[in-house]
């Protein structure tokens, strides 16, 4: 599927995506008044952990809003490879703690682009529910509210409503930030196991660590492309430098 803004004239990403899960060509987005990511030209790999880094204010949220569909680009084009709508985990913070929501029914929410607000949940979304539930080690957590957890148990309880739409294109808002190094180990081995299940994961991210654990890297700066490619290429301690300054 290929999405056009302001009429841009079809490119050549418009041929055969190879391996590539989601492309973008000259890209541009922001906010009335505020322009974030300028003339951004890359891809998302297929059946891959993708990490986007840079500093706040980078535009790692804004282009992770543009490939979920809940931004929409300025100009630019953006093209989708064969495959299931994004699903797409916003950081935690965006999801209030005074909702009365339990644990279950916040994985629930992921079924209702399928099923819609008002339906009853069928028989195959409760086993989405169950299954991603399951996958995550959530499902004893089921019948607490989703105030009352962790904060590396509330965001796998978010990762699980991802992960209950059944896509294979998953796009995560910073998924281990503020949590322990205990939860951030196992939130990121469990990414990397979605990965070799066969599901495309991209992930902003400060944690450097994981970024380098990713299978490609997007490094963004004052929503720029600063460079692209393997981690061990693209996060070099001269490129680190030169986007995050000190104090």
């Amino acid at each position: 599927m290929t999405i056009m803004f302001n009429n841009i004239p079809p490119s050549p990403l418009d041929g055969d995506p190879g391996n590539a899960r989601v492309r973008f060509h000259e890209l541009n987005a922001g906010y009335p008044g505020r322009p974030v990511l300028r003339q951004l030209s890359s891809e998302i790999p297929a059946l891959a952990m993708t990490a986007l880094v840079g500093p706040n204010g980078s535009g790692k949220s804004t282009l992770l809003g543009v490939l979920a569909g809940v931004i929409t680009a300025t100009s630019g084009q953006l093209r989708y490879a064969k495959g299931s709508p994004p699903a797409f985990v916003p950081q935690r913070g965006a999801v209030g703690d005074a909702l009365p929501l339990t644990a279950r029914q916040t994985v629930e929410m992921g079924r209702w682009g399928e099923r819609g607000l008002w339906r009853r949940l069928t028989r195959q979304d409760r086993a989405a529910v169950d299954h991603a539930m399951e996958r995550l080690g959530v499902t004893g957590l089921g019948a607490r509210q989703l105030g009352e957890l962790s904060g590396g148990q509330r965001q796998r309880v978010l990762i699980a409503q991802g992960l209950a739409q059944q896509s294979d294109l998953l796009l995560l808002d910073e998924p281990t930030t503020g949590l322990d190094p205990e939860a951030r180990e196992r939130i990121t081995a469990l990414l990397t196991a979605l990965v070799a299940d066969g599901t495309t994961v991209v992930q902003a991210t400060h944690d450097l660590e994981a970024a380098r654990s990713a299978d490609a890297c997007l490094l963004l700066s004052d929503g720029r492309l600063v460079a692209d490619g393997p981690p061990a290429q693209v996060l070099t301690p001269q490129a680190l430098s030169r986007i995050w300054q000190p104090a």
